[in-house]
């Protein structure tokens, strides 16, 4: 599998530097090369994870697989795409928080023998708060920009104070859920790590630093495929580049979801919520502050809308620490939901 996802990196490569291919096809080799790389990624970070328990498996692989979405923003700003960049970074929350998790909860409720998937709720309730924190900021900043109150002049500033404030929120958090969530020895033995740590964490650096190149050729054909399709940019970032940006959740989830590991499988997709809330928006927000474009907490109504009753939907469904498939697949259509006006917005 390596080897093909090297293979996927090196078509990349030609489509973004080669004379004569179209920008959809340089576009599609960076998507799948993109993929690939986080599915590496995804899966060197679980067997070095293996070792340390759920908790920080599932931090390890959200921070490292939240790598090429990091990357895909960061290169959106200084093209001063700032459109798909607040729609990547809003599109991720959601696929994790109603797609990937939805699917999640689907597909472990139905293997459980009695239809309902059982997890530790502390994870799910921490991930709500991160949520429910973040999105009463962007609420606020919503509030103010649509009120046009002279607080509208100070957008950006607000928004570098209310970054500084929730990552202080997240290292508090965080220090408290590794210690509290290791995990018993039991779990943390069921699946042994097939690769030797060396090699793991080497994959690891390889693909970390490949997908920062793929992130930009990514970006690089991103426009020019927008506008061949004829697709909104709000769509490419809801939907395309949040998808292929994280491939890792996508995939670890889902395959631990099936393999019945639950507590894993939520450590994994939740995480990656918390994370990209309450750590990776706010880091690319102070960011930004060195790139050409300007990314602030300020979003479209719609989408303002979207964050919080996600937040308030992803709470009363996983906070018992139990889910049936009905749950599962009212997360996927409230994403879908999303999704279509995502394509309608201009």
């Amino acid at each position: 599998m390596v080897a093909a996802v090297a293979v996927l990196t090196a078509l990349a490569a030609v489509g973004r530097y080669a004379h004569g291919i179209s920008h959809p096809v340089a576009f599609v080799l960076a998507a799948l090369a993109l993929a690939g790389l986080a599915w590496v990624v995804g899966f060197c970070t679980e067997q070095v994870g293996e070792r340390f328990g759920p908790a920080a498996t599932g931090t390890l692989q959200s921070t490292v697989g939240n790598l090429p979405e990091f990357f895909v923003v960061l290169f959106a700003l200084q093209a001063r795409d700032t459109i798909v960049a607040e729609t990547a970074i809003l599109g991720s929350i959601l696929v994790n928080a109603l797609l990937v998790l939805g699917i999640v909860l689907v597909v472990g409720a139905l293997r459980a023998p009695d239809g309902i998937m059982r997890f530790s709720p502390r994870l799910p309730n921490d991930t709500a708060t991160l949520t429910l924190a973040a999105s009463f900021l962007i609420v606020l900043v919503g509030v103010v920009n649509f009120s046009h109150s002279s607080a509208a002049q100070h957008t950006r500033t607000i928004s570098i104070v209310g970054a500084v404030v929730l990552l202080c929120v997240y290292a508090t958090w965080l220090p408290r859920y590794l210690r509290d969530g290791a995990g018993s020895a039991a779990e943390r033995q069921r699946t042994p790590p097939r690769v030797a740590l060396r090699t793991s964490v080497t994959l690891l650096i390889v693909a970390g630093v490949a997908s920062a190149f793929v992130s930009d050729w990514f970006v690089t054909a991103l426009e020019p495929t927008i506008h061949a399709a004829h697709i909104s940019q709000a769509f490419a970032g809801i939907v395309i580049v949040a998808i292929a940006g994280n491939a890792v959740e996508n995939f670890a989830g889902i395959y631990l979801a099936v393999k019945g590991r639950s507590d894993l499988a939520i450590s994994v997709v939740k995480t990656s919520v918390a994370q990209l809330v309450a750590f990776l928006y706010p880091v690319l927000v102070l960011v930004s502050l060195l790139t050409a474009g300007s990314l602030t907490f300020a979003l479209a109504p719609v989408y303002v809308g979207a964050l919080l009753v996600t937040a308030i939907l992803v709470w009363q469904i996983t906070g018992d620490g139990e889910a049936t498939p009905f749950e599962g697949a009212a997360l996927i259509a409230m994403y879908l939901i999303v999704a279509v006006i995502a394509a309608f917005q201009s």
